[in-house]
């Protein structure tokens, strides 16, 4: 995944976000937190990227201020337009498998990713 993504300068956790606002549409910033299974501070500094990126905007709610939607902009869109299809990935390493053993897994993954980043940074600051 990380090479077919590395000629467009996107992660996998950029595609993933790009990715379900490209499914779901707009979607308020807290929603996706759920539905990444990734820590605020991951997400944030995803968003961010992103935002930098010209790929995605936030929108304050027009109830709760506070609260951020998310939203592809025409930049993501075209980009996104261009990536290829990964979901060749997803069928090859999980079909067959139970889908609660695969989310397990993909939490177990995610959780050790997110700490092997966050020491990652903790040791560029020192």
């Amino acid at each position: 995944m990380e090479d077919a993504l590395r000629p467009y300068d996107l992660g996998a956790t950029q595609w993933y976000l790009l990715h379900r606002l490209a499914q779901d549409g707009p979607t308020m910033q807290r929603d996706l937190l759920r539905a990444l299974q990734i820590e605020r501070a991951t997400l944030s500094v995803v968003v961010g990227t992103l935002v930098r990126k010209g790929l995605v905007e936030q929108v304050p709610d027009r109830v709760d201020r506070r609260q951020k939607l998310l939203r592809m902009t025409r930049a993501g869109v075209r980009l996104w337009s261009r990536l290829p299809d990964l979901s060749v990935i997803h069928r090859t390493a999980f079909d067959g498998l139970d889908s609660a053993d695969v989310a397990a897994a993909i939490r177990v993954l995610r959780t050790a990713t997110e700490r092997l980043e966050s020491y990652s940074r903790e040791r560029e600051e020192t």
